[in-house]
């Protein structure tokens, strides 16, 4: 599977599954995610083959698909979930997560981390292994986090930061007792500060000019640490390799190698039967069906933090009316749209209603249901009402043109193809023609940052989860990662206050107030999750569907 990051949590993706389109059944509320036989929540299952680090044995390679994209810096807006990936391999993992997201601190980066309030603001004291040093010889420690900190605290607009939230509530980062020892304070209190430190920037990485371009197709293992780094980056086939650090101070990596190599999806699943690669993604029946029973071969399947979504273009023409895209909305069956993606998968999910937070999270709530029904019939009359009418071909007409609304498809994926045509059968059932319009997954950024499409499909991965945090990156209306460009000043305001909310329970009411507004909108359309399911060479240890858990890199290897 091919995916791509728009946002902080977010990231694009193109599914490889092949399905055949299905028109949507007339009337009735069928997109109901509490229709008749759905489960009442997306799986939370972890199964990943967690193994201890002293049961891993010493040596190897570990290969899968996967290549660099062109920005590579993962705090940048236009960082791709395979550069968050990537990163993780030569830089930082300082911070991660439990599969159900509870925090865990990596003493090989922060020996300690004291949190405390007073006077209503909160102060992190981040205490530096006093061993941990970057490949060029520079010392990690206090300068490191401030220079995290102000290339994404907005302050700078030169900076193409990825996300501002929460190092905007960062009103100073200091010297601790020594510098080694970084003092982070709030102004008020941040319940998921965690996240804005997972991982931090070298300071010479974080001037505006390497900020913005220093990793546009390039690796910089001079600043990055940890137990691999750099030993291929070829930008010719797209491959490269990962080895042992000899300037890293913690757990030796388990691994000889990680290797990537660059292969269409198509060909990952050949390749993994041909013994090329130790780990792929099986994301449809026939995949499933290929890799199913292979001599030393184990299927891992469980939750996943991803969810799709359809994007609506408020600033072309004909998405720029609101009818017209509530009665787009409307005449969408979600359902059938899940039972395509899903088909051959024996996998049930309810309907996603929410883009902060995944059916399977406390807090969450059904905000999609709460202001949008799939209603066809009511679509039409809509449209009938603001002057739309049907001629003779059965696509609608207003003051002589057409009403048409473009639908941008990367690549040639069956599934893909199969999604378009399914959109295209029920809006044309509205009187709404939709024109496919092909692209190369290569043209995908440019589609994204120019703004090139009417009606995208997009997926978001969830990194920690803190869902609440990102809302403004998905709805602010002055947010670039906003794909959509829908929203207002006022409803900005209030998104931007439910980030200074410190109780969590009431920080997701709030959010979901906010977030059931911002949908009324009618730009942004939850469609499925899915689960994440893939084939592994049996023996790998610590991979597979982890949830909000990114496993170390030295932790990843061989069982013994």
């Amino acid at each position: 599977m091919r995916t791509r990051l728009a946002l902080p949590v977010a990231l694009i993706a193109a599914i490889s599954v092949t399905a055949t389109a299905c028109q949507s059944s007339p009337g009735g509320d069928s997109a109901d995610s509490n229709a008749k036989g759905a489960p009442s929540a997306a799986s939370s299952v972890a199964d990943y083959n967690p193994t201890p680090y002293d049961r891993i044995k010493d040596g190897g390679t570990y290969t899968t698909v996967g290549t660099f994209d062109d920005q590579g810096n993962p705090f940048n807006v236009n960082a791709t979930l395979t550069a968050s990936r990537v990163w993780a391999w030569y830089n930082a993992d300082a911070i991660t997560y439990s599969p159900t997201g509870e925090v865990q601190y990596n003493p090989d980066y922060f020996s300690d981390v004291n949190v405390a309030v007073k006077g209503g603001n909160q102060k992190v004291t981040l205490t530096i292994n006093p061993k941990a040093v970057f490949n060029d010889g520079t010392p990690i420690d206090w300068t490191a986090i401030r220079a995290t900190w102000k290339a994404n605290n907005g302050s700078d607009k030169s900076y193409a930061a990825s996300s501002t939230d929460g190092y905007d509530q960062i009103t100073s980062v200091g010297k601790g007792r020594n510098a080694k020892q970084a003092v982070i304070t709030f102004k008020g209190v941040s319940p998921s500060w965690s996240s804005l430190f997972t991982t931090f920037l070298h300071p010479k990485a974080a001037t505006v000019e390497n900020f913005n371009k220093a990793y546009v197709k390039k690796a910089h293992p001079e600043w990055g640490a940890g137990p691999y780094t750099v030993g291929k980056w070829d930008s010719h086939s797209g491959d490269f390799t990962f080895v042992r650090n000899p300037k890293w101070w913690g757990r030796k990596g388990k691994l000889d190698k990680r290797v990537y190599v660059n292969l269409e999806s198509t060909a990952a699943i050949n390749a993994f039967k041909n013994g090329q690669l130790d780990y792929v993604s099986a994301v449809d029946a026939e995949s499933l069906r290929q890799i199913r029973g292979l001599k030393g071969t184990e299927i891992r399947s469980g939750g996943s933090p991803f969810e799709y979504s359809l994007y609506f273009n408020t600033k072309s023409a004909v998405l720029a009316d609101k009818t017209v895209r509530k009665a787009i909305e409307e005449s969408i069956d979600r359902t059938q749209i899940a039972k395509i993606r899903f088909q051959g998968l024996d996998y049930r999910e309810p309907l996603p209603g929410s883009a902060i937070l995944y059916s399977f999270q406390k807090g969450y709530e059904d905000n999609v249901s709460d202001v949008l029904k799939y209603a066809p019939d009511d679509a039409r009359k809509a449209l009938d009402a603001a002057g739309w009418q049907a001629a003779s071909d059965g696509i609608r007409v207003k003051n002589g043109k057409k009403l048409e609304v473009g639908y941008t498809l990367l690549g040639d994926d069956p599934l893909e193809k199969a999604t378009a045509g399914a959109f295209a059968a029920m809006l044309k059932s509205v009187g709404i023609r939709l024109d496919i319009k092909k692209a190369d997954e290569a043209d995908f950024s440019n589609i994204l940052s120019d703004r090139k499409f009417d009606l995208f499909v997009s997926g978001n991965r969830s990194m920690d989860p803190f869902g609440a945090r990102y809302l403004c990156d998905f709805y602010c209306s002055d947010r670039d990662s906003n794909l959509t460009g829908a929203g207002s000043p006022a409803l900005d305001k209030e998104i931007r206050a439910i980030a200074k909310i410190s109780d969590l329970g009431k920080q997701a009411v709030a959010a979901n107030e906010a977030e059931r507004k911002a949908l009324q909108e009618y730009a942004f359309l939850p469609l499925f999750s899915g689960p994440s399911t893939y084939g592994v060479k049996k023996g790998l240890a610590n991979v597979g569907a982890t949830i909000f858990y990114n496993p170390l890199p030295e932790t990843v290897g061989w069982e013994k």
